[in-house]
């Protein structure tokens, strides 16, 4: 065989190049990993008890669901964190190889069982069951370099124009916030006062609850209508309270002398952050924290590229003095062993091509 390439070296060269044309071509098209998935799928469930601490959570909570989530088909194990801020964190670990679609659906089923155990805040407020990695993919602060803008701005400015956008991209599977985010209007009660009007905190919330409504108030001139009413009017009433000087105005008692008990006059009332429980700094300086968190299945480079690519659009539209940056990518490994791989790639072919030259 040998020497068949030895008498005929047009065609001995003509097979290299067609081989080495063949080997560029399938370079750019190579898989960069064939590996199975080793780790297990995570099932994550949030809920959240406004104004509780964490033994409260624990009892009220996480008890009720863990009972009737564990033994779902296809678990592992499972853990929960309860916070101090009301927050239950329960992440619930499968067999490596199921479907982690089916795993959210089993367990979905399994929570809707115990919604009833549940305090009636935390089902208002509500639940979420995510597919999760358990760590995150990238950790993007949004700060204000000059300190212009406090934390609270830059909480409500990434939730509404960041994380609904990076949450749309591929293989992302939630983006959690950190510091401040949601604007609230915060209502600082005054005990001796309410103490004095022999008024309770479940009273104020009882006054807010049916005061700060939306009361549909129907139409004018709808069918069954009398001949020759030709329009029909929408009444469009008062929503819901918007500001400080609104909710100051509700009613929490009458007294026997024809006077009205307003919120104004038991509690201190502004607009605030939702809670103060984590404020973000970035270099000294007021930010929020995103937590970008991949799905199991998704491709980590490419979900982090895509990640990169809509905050460096989302930048173009910051306010002044409003920047972000990558304090946290658990991509670059992977990236710099690809980039290894590939130098040692072309090192070989550099040596065999002068081994096959020289001998």
């Amino acid at each position: 065989m040998s020497r068949f390439f030895i008498d005929r070296p047009i065609v001995a060269i003509v097979i290299a190049i067609l081989t080495v044309i063949g080997g560029l071509v399938m370079l750019g098209r190579l898989p960069i990993a064939q590996y199975p998935n080793i780790v297990p799928p995570i099932i994550q469930v949030n809920a959240t008890y406004t104004g509780a601490d964490a033994i409260t959570v624990e009892e009220s909570v996480a008890t009720p669901i863990e009972l009737q989530v564990n033994g779902v088909q296809d678990m592992i194990y499972m853990k929960s964190i309860n916070g101090s801020d009301g927050t239950m964190t329960l992440q619930v670990s499968f067999d490596v190889g199921t479907d982690v679609n089916l795993d959210q659906v089993f367990t979905q089923n399994r929570l809707s069982q115990a919604t009833s155990q549940l305090p009636p805040d935390v089902v208002s407020y509500g639940l979420t069951v995510q597919q999760t990695t358990g760590l995150p993919l990238l950790v993007i602060p949004v700060y204000s370099p000059n300190a212009t803008y406090d934390s609270n701005f830059i909480g409500n400015y990434a939730q509404i124009n960041v994380v609904n956008v990076l949450a749309r991209i591929q293989g992302v599977g939630q983006v959690n916030v950190f510091g401040t985010a949601d604007y609230a209007m915060r209502i600082w009660v005054s005990p001796d006062v309410l103490a004095k009007f022999q008024l309770t905190v479940e009273d104020l919330y009882h006054a807010l609850q049916a005061q700060n409504v939306v009361n549909p108030a129907g139409q004018i001139g709808a069918e069954p209508a009398p001949p020759g009413q030709e329009f029909t009017y929408t009444v469009t009433a008062q929503g819901r309270l918007v500001t400080e000087k609104e909710f100051g105005d509700v009613i929490v008692k009458a007294l026997p002398d024809g006077s009205f008990v307003r919120m104004r006059d038991v509690a201190r009332i502004e607009l605030g952050a939702q809670t103060y429980l984590q404020i973000g700094r970035f270099n000294g300086k007021p930010a929020t924290v995103l937590a970008v968190y991949q799905t199991p299945d998704s491709n980590a480079l490419d979900t982090a590229n895509q990640v990169k690519i809509a905050m460096e659009e989302l930048a173009k539209s910051f306010p002044d003095d409003l920047a972000y940056d990558v304090a946290l990518d658990t991509t670059l490994p992977i990236s710099e062993g690809v980039k290894e791989i590939v130098q040692t790639l072309f090192e070989a072919m550099a040596l065999v091509i002068i081994v096959v030259f020289l001998f």
